[in-house]
């Protein structure tokens, strides 16, 4: 009996495999269209259309600082038909902001791949007086809670790499939360703030425009963009390695044979000779790890940014 069981469960697996995509396949951004997530799901989407067949279309699910999209998701039956496109915060950040949100980041997705991440880089307008960031942080010290550093909103990665900044040199400074990068690029330039731990991605046009300067990022090592601009690691700063992140989950219960298939995919679109180049100008650097890597990434985080924002006491907007 067991082993007729274990013939029809096979075959049904295989069945499975060879019938998917059989209708149009959704990727749920939870964010607006024009980010750096929303991008990223655009040019998988062809790719994957390309390498798997079906159509696959970009579903913007917007607001409650991605819960809504990410709750959605979970929800939705997991034969591989509603994938989920979303940055770190629905999956590490959210659920340690909002007092309730509708899934368990832990135990409601199947993780398939972060597909890329980025870092972030600290910068001042080009008229600051601060020129590196021995500069910024002796400033800190002789003044404390007189320089600003702004952000996208509260709990925004630019947001949590500053508490951790300050957290780390043991110094204070004054959190200024907008709406959006936007307006927080305008009043940089403007020079009514003093610096944001601003997206890689973001910040290089206007560094290589010569309106914003560069002092530190976020990454491991240096940047090949920024060749010149030493890590917070190699300053001495530990444990203050922070990158943005996007990946790719699926509702609990995602049959094996589709996540492989699908997995396979990504990877695959991730390094065509297409892509890659595009997405390394952008400075995101091609991560593509296996659901395991995935799935051991994202409990690491989920701790990190849970103790980070109970310690510092961090409210969402």
């Amino acid at each position: 009996m067991k082993k007729i069981l274990s013939m029809l469960l096979s075959a049904f697996c295989i069945s499975s495999a060879m019938a998917w995509p059989d209708k149009t396949v959704s990727l749920v951004v939870p964010f607006p269209p024009g980010g750096s997530t929303d991008l990223i799901a655009r040019t998988l989407a062809p790719k994957l259309q390309e390498k798997l067949g079906g159509t696959f279309i970009i579903d913007n699910k917007a607001g409650a600082t991605g819960t809504i999209g990410a709750g959605f998701v979970t929800r939705a039956a997991p034969d591989g038909h509603t994938l989920f496109v979303s940055s770190l915060g629905p999956f590490v950040i959210a659920p340690h902001l909002l007092a309730r949100v509708p899934y368990d980041a832990l135990k409601d997705f199947d993780y398939i791949t972060i597909a890329v991440q980025a870092p972030n880089v600290l910068v001042v307008p080009a008229s600051s007086p601060h020129k590196t960031m021995n500069d910024v942080i002796a400033f800190h010290k002789a003044n404390p809670n007189k320089f600003t550093m702004a952000s996208s909103g509260n709990g925004s990665s630019d947001h949590l790499t500053a508490e951790l900044f300050w957290q780390q040199t043991n110094t204070t400074g004054i959190h200024v939360p907008y709406k959006g990068g936007g307006p927080v690029m305008i009043d940089l330039l403007g020079g009514q703030i003093d610096s944001s731990f601003m997206n890689i991605n973001t910040a290089m046009p206007q560094i290589l425009a010569g309106k914003l300067r560069a002092l530190s990022i976020t990454s491991v090592k240096r940047s090949p963009l920024l060749p010149n601009v030493p890590s917070l690691e190699e300053l001495g700063i530990k444990e203050s390695n922070v990158y943005s992140w996007q990946a790719v989950a699926a509702p609990k219960g995602l049959p094996s044979d589709i996540k492989a298939k699908l997995h396979a995919a990504i990877v695959s679109a991730l390094n065509d000779p297409q892509v890659k180049p595009k997405l390394l100008e952008l400075g995101f650097e091609i991560v593509a790890n296996t659901p395991e890597q995935f799935s051991a990434y994202q409990a690491s985080e989920f701790a990190r940014w849970k103790n980070l924002i109970q310690s510092r006491n961090i409210k969402a907007d």
